[in-house]
């Protein structure tokens, strides 16, 4: 007690330290102090601990993760069986440590912050496309093009020989570039300069109404329009459900067709043009006959079209050059205008084997590096299949001009994103909004209107 007294201690204190030297004499054990002693986790199983985790994981998929989760987790019947095995006494957990453990497990709550977009830049196919269109361009259309500098000083007269490779003759090429671009009623500059006299506003909500511009420009004259200025290729299109529709492949081509109208009026005779667009769906739709094996029956079928429209697929190309019917005659004796399948079209061309070949392989999913394991993937790797153009490409060529594409994820490559940039600018500096969308329109065009042709060729 006189111990415990120097030490500023009571009565408690004085039968712990008679405790402690009855334990000493007995067994020669010092006492040992609790302070700052570590303390075991279940979360030192890793077993445990990654069990938990892919438990987490799953309910991360259907919603939102919270502590009582984990809780309910670790209540689980799996989770005590295992903590039963581990000899773990204390088994069940609350959110104060619920939260400890989403904290330890990599788990933060926190706003979801914006990511970087990652698209198929490097992608194999995209790389090879890239390539060959930089070749293709460099090679077969910038010798035939004239150009300008960033002033919009021609650098190449017009007096230039034109190249002839072979002593074909050659005429002159003019890059007509595609593409649509969407405005907004309330998108306008958010920052300026403000007078505080000025009151607050409510400000509409939204971006408002839409109007898309699908449009052509030349290097040469700018705007795709006809020599008098009457007639131009710009559709304006209010798209949407109950508006103007969806801009899909048939109406591109009846731009595509105006436009090639437009080119031909204002760039005469001996001059070609090249139609580049980007690769968009809509852009690479095939004909309505077009050839493809993706929906052919393997065997003869009565009235079989590939498309609802009605119309019977083209004939195909034999491996000797010669044309190939894909529908028996009508006075054939089996099977009078009947579509002859993958099998009969195959052995036409000298291609089925004796043994035979399934229609496709499982969900069209072949061996890699397969290229005859059913008749599909046979068809399919067919010159006159592969080569098969978009309607959008036969419409140009049928007319004596050239088309192209853009490689994906490369719209930098396109000087009509300048366009709109410029022509977009303009709009959103406009002091009010507009009222309505004929007010809308009509400022909409006269933005892309003011953006001169020297900062096009730029």
């Amino acid at each position: 007690m006189i111990v415990s007294k120097l030490q500023g201690h009571g009565a408690y204190h004085a039968r712990v330290i008679r405790q402690w030297i009855h334990t000493f004499i007995s067994s020669a054990r010092l006492p040992l102090h609790h302070y700052h002693g570590t303390k075991s986790s279940i979360l030192e199983d890793e077993d445990i601990s990654l069990e938990i985790q892919l438990k987490l994981s799953a309910r991360a998929k259907e919603g939102f993760i919270k502590a009582q989760d984990v809780v309910e987790i670790v209540a689980s019947p799996e989770i005590q069986t295992r903590l039963a095995a581990a000899g773990i006494q204390k088994r069940n957990i609350k959110e104060r440590t619920a939260r400890d453990w989403l904290q330890k497990f990599k788990w933060r709550y926190s706003k979801r912050k914006n990511g970087m977009y990652i698209d198929g830049h490097e992608r194999e196919d995209v790389v090879e496309y890239r390539k060959g269109f930089v070749k293709r361009f460099l090679t077969q259309y910038n010798p035939r093009m004239h150009t300008w500098d960033k002033v919009g000083n021609e650098t190449r007269p017009s007096t230039y020989v034109l190249p002839t490779p072979n002593g074909a003759r050659s005429c002159r090429l003019i890059l007509i570039t595609h593409d649509e671009s969407t405005f907004y009623l309330n998108d306008q500059r958010k920052t300026h300069w403000i007078h505080e006299s000025q009151k607050n506003e409510p400000q509409p909500k939204g971006d408002g109404a839409s109007v898309m511009i699908s449009d052509f420009l030349t290097s040469e004259w700018g705007l795709l329009k006809s020599r008098d200025g009457t007639r131009e290729a710009r559709v304006v299109f209010k798209a949407g459900k109950n508006r103007d529709g969806y801009f899909d492949n048939s109406d591109i081509l009846r731009q595509v067709d105006l436009a090639i109208d437009l080119f031909e009026d204002q760039a005469g005779p001996y001059v070609q043009g090249l139609f580049l667009f980007d690769n968009a769906p809509s852009h690479q739709k095939r004909h309505p006959d077009a050839r493809s094996a993706r929906h052919m029956p393997k065997n003869p079928k009565l009235n079989w079209v590939h498309h609802k429209e009605g119309l019977r697929m083209r004939p195909g190309v034999l491996p000797n050059g010669g044309i190939q019917s894909f529908y028996f005659p009508d006075d054939h004796p089996e099977y009078p205008g009947w579509f002859k399948g993958m099998q009969q079209i195959l052995k036409e061309r000298g291609l089925y084997p004796e043994k035979g070949l399934n229609a496709q392989c499982e969900g069209f999913k072949c061996e890699s590096g397969k290229s005859d394991c059913c008749c599909r993937r046979l068809l399919f790797n067919q010159p006159d299949f592969t080569n098969q153009p978009s309607a959008l490409e036969e419409l140009i060529t049928s007319r004596g001009h050239l088309c192209d594409f853009y490689p994906k994820y490369h719209c930098e490559l396109n000087f009509i994103e300048m366009y709109w940039g410029a022509a977009k600018f303009h709009y959103r500096n406009h002091v009010t909004r507009p009222s309505n969308l004929q007010e809308m329109e009509a400022r909409i065009v006269e933005c892309l209107d003011y953006v001169p042709l020297a900062q096009m060729r730029r």
